[in-house]
């Protein structure tokens, strides 16, 4: 029996990136899966993979809506994975209010949002609920400073809630990828051609396993199917790295 086989799963930001990878992921391994989209179409391959609701993960009534039928399509929730987000660069010295107040809503009340709603169905049965945190989060960025400030924050909260949560059986733990993304494109984009040469000349030096971002359906994937599993029961509050080595924090 595959490790998820029956499990019930909510996948934020599933037409895209790592939710595209984890609802391929999730749906091959047995789950049940539903998934929200936004702004982004889902993909043709990935239609049949899951259910789909539109959701703008940014509004607490739509959130709380979308999990609540969510639940009820498919008669309860084992697990989300909140993996709907954006990256956005800003220079410590040139945030507008503008700008501080789409990365904290796309990232950080978004999270809350997602959390929350998952929690009060899964209160009285258990449940995972999986967060995206990032190294920047930890390190800072002069580039993306407001990024980094709002996966901070998703982090804290991770914590906060994992301790809040742990009586009802509920653990919420975040990842930090380092992987293929629009995110990293945008990145790339940024920083133009020679800037993009230099970014591919630092990760051959700081990630020891390749030397450059993991594949997310190869290299990532199979860590959420963990978190998604039975097997992580006893694993909260976590900021879990999954980045060829490039983040080797020490508590």
């Amino acid at each position: 029996m595959s490790a998820l086989e029956g499990r019930r799963i909510l996948v934020t930001g599933g037409a895209s990136g790592i939710g595209a990878a984890a609802v391929e992921a999730f749906s091959s391994h047995g789950a049940v899966v539903a998934a929200t989209y936004n702004e982004t179409a889902v993909p043709a391959q990935l239609q049949a993979a899951a259910r789909w609701w539109q959701c703008d993960v940014r509004s607490r009534d739509q959130v709380h809506g979308t999990v609540a039928e969510v639940a009820k399509e498919l008669g309860g929730l084992d697990v989300l994975l909140h993996a709907a987000g954006a990256w956005q660069p800003g220079a410590p010295g040139q945030i507008s209010e503008d700008d501080l107040d789409f990365l904290l809503a796309t990232n950080f009340k978004a999270t809350v949002f997602t959390n929350q709603a998952a929690f009060e169905v899964m209160r009285d049965s258990g449940g995972r609920i999986i967060n995206l945190g990032s190294s920047e989060g930890v390190f800072g960025s002069p580039i993306a400073a407001t990024y980094s400030a709002t996966k901070a924050a998703v982090q804290a909260w991770t914590r906060s809630a994992a301790k809040a949560w742990g009586h009802c059986g509920v653990s919420v733990n975040a990842v930090a990828p380092a992987v293929e993304t629009r995110g990293a494109q945008r990145l790339r984009e940024f920083l133009g051609p020679e800037g993009g040469v230099i970014l591919d000349q630092q990760m051959q030096a700081v990630i020891p396993l390749g030397g450059r971002l993991g594949d997310p359906l190869r290299d990532l994937a199979p860590m959420l199917v963990f978190l998604a599993s039975e097997g992580s029961r006893f694993i909260t509050g976590q900021l879990l790295a999954i980045d060829g080595g490039a983040m080797m924090v020490t508590g």
